[in-house]
């Protein structure tokens, strides 16, 4: 059983990141096969799996959800191989999978030079938001917006200690903290729009990975209607479990055809112009991904 700290010490950002965005090609390239989701009790249990055809691998994760609870979430994550398993807790796994695909698509999305970076949020998923689009763009200025004050000081406090030449500061409102930024990271588990579309530049990029239900809203609807391109992970599964995509598809305000997939996205890169979104519910891809780099450190000591 790998616990959080062999996961970190076996697998950096950079690597996580260029390994969800191999995995997410061979996804859009018909390599994998992922089956539904499954979710109980309300989504305070999640059962994730996928099986890479090429190689005969798999994974399959188990996550309790338990708000109020410290840490909130537990699980384990279970890689598959002909050579034997390798078991490991998910919590660490999910934080820096979800926070490398952020890193992917703003990669894709962000101007190359884009430094000014907000994150709303200050939970177990936000750090690693941060580490992610630090991976990929020269971030020099750091806005954090969280519902508890004294938490986000904190929070933005470790990680200005983690990042001594990124400039930081707690903003009092989400509207301020998104009001200049070139990428915004939203990570929280809102019900309602974070902040209105016009609190944003005219020219960024936005990734959205906390909600994973329908009646959760990050994003507001407006931004989705006039943002020149809204990439998800994968279509079908942002239709049955992301809020904002299902409420502006289901109000007409966004098309179903008008969204990308990340893997077909990278494949043949859009026209990033304006403001762009990135909206992921988490595939179990990219679980499989950063399993393949766990398994591959332990056959390396074995």
């Amino acid at each position: 059983m790998l616990d959080a700290d062999d996961v970190r010490s076996a697998v950096s950002m950079p690597a996580a990141v260029d390994a969800v965005r191999e995995a997410f090609l061979d996804l859009a390239a018909g390599r994998f096969v992922v089956p539904q989701r499954l979710s109980f009790g309300g989504g305070t249990t999640l059962v994730m799996s996928a099986c890479h055809t090429p190689s005969s691998t798999t994974v399959v994760k188990t996550l309790n959800l338990a708000p109020g609870r410290t840490p909130m979430i537990l699980g384990t994550l279970v890689w598959n191989t002909a050579a034997g398993q390798v078991v490991a807790d998910a919590v660490e796994v999910t934080a820096l999978r979800t926070g490398a695909v952020s890193g992917v698509a703003t990669d894709l999305l962000a101007p190359a030079g884009a430094s000014r970076l907000a994150l709303l949020g200050t939970g177990a998923q936000a750090a690693d938001q941060v580490r992610a689009v630090a991976a990929v763009r020269p971030v020099r200025s750091l806005a954090v917006f969280g519902r508890d004050r004294e938490r986000a000081q904190a929070f933005t406090a470790r990680l200005g200690s983690e990042f001594p030449e990124v400039v930081t500061r707690v903003a009092p409102f989400a509207a301020d903290a998104v009001s200049d930024a070139e990428i915004v990271c939203c990570a929280t588990s809102s019900s309602t729009p974070l902040f209105p579309a016009e609190a944003l530049p005219e020219r960024v990029h936005v990734n959205a990975i906390g909600s994973y239900l329908p009646s959760m809203r990050e994003l507001p609807a407006e931004l989705l209607r006039t943002a020149s391109c809204v990439v998800v992970d994968q279509v079908d599964a942002a239709l049955e479990e992301a809020g904002e995509v299902i409420h502006a598809v289901d109000t007409g305000l966004l098309e179903r055809a008008g969204l990308l997939e990340l893997g077909h996205a990278l494949r043949t890169p859009p026209a990033a112009t304006g403001r762009t979104v990135f909206k992921s519910v988490g595939l179990a891809v990219q679980d499989w991904a950063l399993a393949r780099l766990l398994g591959a450190d332990r056959e390396s000591v074995d």
